[in-house]
């Protein structure tokens, strides 16, 4: 009597319901990274020139800023240049995939949807890395900054990436790719000009301030700020709270898109 053999299906078919969530995440982040290596220099000079051209375009509308200005200024930039990552680059990229069919094949595989969040996010955060450390190089130098990173400045940084990465997830999914597009354009104008970033949050009416106490994008300038000034910002623990809360509902969100049937 012949043994059973495993021929039958291919070897990354086999090995993926048996794998740990690690290893098919890294699996299906060398599939995106050899799927987007065309793209891959573009997309990291663009991030690397938005990085440092939003420190210095804000230092030229504020002229001679003073400390604290300078401050939010220096170290509201790279947090714009994070949350851009989500809500930019996902919808772009899966509106792609959509279109494409891609992403239904994608769906198709016996992997956790939280791979798919995972392989995406440490994609995007390693393109846009270069940028992130030059702005925050660049910001320190125009503003007289003196830098004091806490030790958990990355681990901040990549729940802020996250959220914001699962929140362009769940529109992109959701939403027809134009609509899923202009939306995402929307959310990065109104970040970086109404939103706390790069200046304080009472300088916003009552009405702004009371809505930005419950929105996800105060706590995100929070963590890069006092990641990166320890000495001079905090991080409060309400804010922890609600951005903890925001994270988690993007994922469930996110996770929820990705397995939803069009």
């Amino acid at each position: 009597m012949s043994e059973p053999t495993t021929t039958a299906a291919p070897a990354g078919q086999e090995q993926l319901p048996t794998a740990g969530v690690w290893r098919q995440t890294a699996l299906l982040m060398r599939w995106q990274l050899r799927r987007s290596l065309p793209q891959l220099p573009l997309v990291m000079v663009v991030q690397t020139l938005m990085a440092v051209a939003t420190v210095l375009g804000y230092g030229l509308i504020a002229g001679d800023a003073g400390h604290e200005a300078g401050l939010y200024l220096a170290t509201g930039a790279p947090a714009i240049s994070l949350i851009t990552i989500g809500l930019i680059m996902a919808p772009q990229w899966v509106s792609q995939a959509r279109t494409e069919g891609s992403l239904d094949w994608m769906r198709t595989l016996p992997v956790p949807r939280v791979s798919f969040l995972l392989a995406d996010l440490l994609l995007w955060t390693v393109m846009a890395l270069p940028g992130l450390v030059l702005g925050v190089a660049v910001g320190a130098a125009r503003f007289n900054v003196a830098l004091d990173p806490a030790w958990w400045l990355v681990p901040g940084a990549l729940l802020v990436a996250l959220t914001s990465a699962c929140i362009g997830y769940a529109v992109a999914n959701l939403l027809a790719p134009p609509v899923a597009q202009v939306l995402s354009q929307v959310l990065v104008f109104v970040i970086m000009l109404f939103s706390p970033f790069s200046f304080p949050a009472s300088r916003l009416p009552g009405w702004a301030r009371g809505v930005h106490e419950w929105l996800p994008f105060e706590p995100m300038a929070r963590v890069v700020r006092a990641g990166l000034c320890s000495q001079e910002a905090v991080m409060t623990a309400r804010a922890w709270i609600v951005l903890g809360v925001w994270a988690v509902l993007a994922v469930a969100a996110a996770s929820w898109a990705l397995g939803r049937r069009s």
